[in-house]
């Protein structure tokens, strides 16, 4: 099958855009799980938990209205943070189970 070469740039440049994207996501998301992590330490070392349901809930619905101001599916948006969450979750109860073990070895 032979294509139009004017269809096979188009084609590449939207593949380059989207490969760009993708590096901006990956260093996105990055940025964002050094923040996280730092509130994962801050909140260890504050004896806090390491999950707050109300500031989830509050994310939830601000990436929803977010993502229908977009043009992008709410839903797919929600999904896309509730894995986020769960992994935030997760590098937090990490970070405190490790806080707390070394306050217990310096007890």
């Amino acid at each position: 099958m032979t294509v139009d070469p004017g269809v096979r740039q188009q084609l590449s440049e939207y593949r380059q855009s989207i490969d760009n994207i993708d590096a901006a996501l990956v260093h996105m998301l990055a940025e964002r799980f050094r923040c996280t992590k730092a509130v994962g330490v801050l909140k260890a070392t504050h004896d806090l938990p390491p999950a707050d349901p109300a500031r989830e809930e509050y994310q939830i619905e601000r990436l929803r209205r977010l993502a229908k101001d977009a043009n992008l599916d709410p839903d797919f948006a929600e999904k896309f943070l509730n894995f986020i969450i769960r992994e935030v979750i997760r590098h937090h109860e990490a970070i405190a189970a490790d806080f707390s073990g070394a306050n217990q070895s310096t007890a």
